[in-house]
């Protein structure tokens, strides 16, 4: 991965490009900044990076007799939402305030609260459904403290204020690989809470059928659950018919069992969310191969 120390002359340009229009769109009252960047990741970014193809790709592999239209009208909400989880992330106590206003249900919670009391560390799942970062706001709004760990973004420029965008809404967060990895488990060790995104491709890992067919699913989430014994508690922020409130859902723990039982329910809880809203789900993702 590419340092500031070794970046290009282009990723500059483009990071500035992409601060312009976030700095442009921040001027904005809240819901006409979500509504726009939302309108300009469907209309603009998602056909101009292929992501609405690929979309149309994957949903035609995982539902082959669904209308054309149907496909284009999700993938097309999927490039929506998309656009707008990027400016709800970077629009700090405007988002924080949205969040707050939403309902958090579920038997997760009370889970959640035991364990806190008993010093039990929580490792929270999800995928890159509705918003992932509202969860976490809205559990961060209750008192906890939840780290994450993120893939980094290629560029780093971008990455770099990325970065202290999430730590400044909900916590510390940590690098996927060897070092951030460990900070992440340390920070479990001591009786801490973590969440951890698990819907993309990971080929070394075993096939789990996710929307019915064999996907490739990193057991990270179990292996680290059992090994510290963690309570996985499963959440996700499902984004609203208004495009701008959510419902935070809490669930019920995972039991611990094996790492392939244990990820195959948490990819079950995952996919009747993008059964009940597909166009929330990030079809960009090579789930499958």
């Amino acid at each position: 991965m590419r340092t500031l120390e070794t970046a290009t002359r282009t990723d500059w340009v483009v990071d500035r490009i992409v601060q312009g229009f976030i700095r442009s769109a921040l001027a904005l009252p809240y819901d006409k900044r979500v509504r726009l960047f939302g309108r300009l990741s469907q209309h603009g970014l998602s056909p101009l990076t292929g992501y609405r193809k690929r979309a149309i790709e994957q949903l035609k592999f995982i539902w082959p007799d669904m209308a054309p239209a149907e496909r284009k009208r999700i993938a097309d909400g999927v490039g929506n939402n998309f656009g707008r989880t990027m400016i709800e992330n970077y629009s700090g106590a405007d988002f924080a305030k949205q969040v707050s206003k939403a309902e958090v249900y579920g038997d997760g919670l009370e889970a959640v609260a035991e364990a806190k009391a008993q010093g039990r560390p929580v490792l929270f799942v999800t995928g890159h459904f509705g918003n992932h970062e509202a969860p976490r706001m809205a559990l961060t709004q209750r008192g906890y403290t939840i780290g994450g760990l993120y893939r980094p973004i290629a560029n780093p420029y971008f990455n770099d204020h990325y970065v202290k965008n999430m730590q400044a809404m909900s916590g510390p967060v940590f690098p996927q690989g060897r070092r951030g990895t460990s900070g992440f488990v340390r920070m479990l060790k001591g009786g801490g809470m973590g969440t951890l995104l698990f819907d993309v491709r990971a080929a070394k890992f075993p096939r789990i059928p996710f929307m019915g067919k064999p996907a490739h699913t990193a057991t990270s989430v179990a292996d680290i659950a059992l090994k510290l014994d963690t309570l996985v508690v499963p959440y996700f922020g499902i984004r609203q018919p208004d495009g701008l409130s959510f419902r935070i859902a809490i669930e019920d723990p995972i039991a611990h069992s094996t790492p392939a039982q244990m990820m195959g329910e948490i990819t079950a809880r995952l996919e009747a969310h993008v059964y009940a809203h597909p166009e929330q789900w990030f079809w960009v993702h090579r789930r499958w191969k």
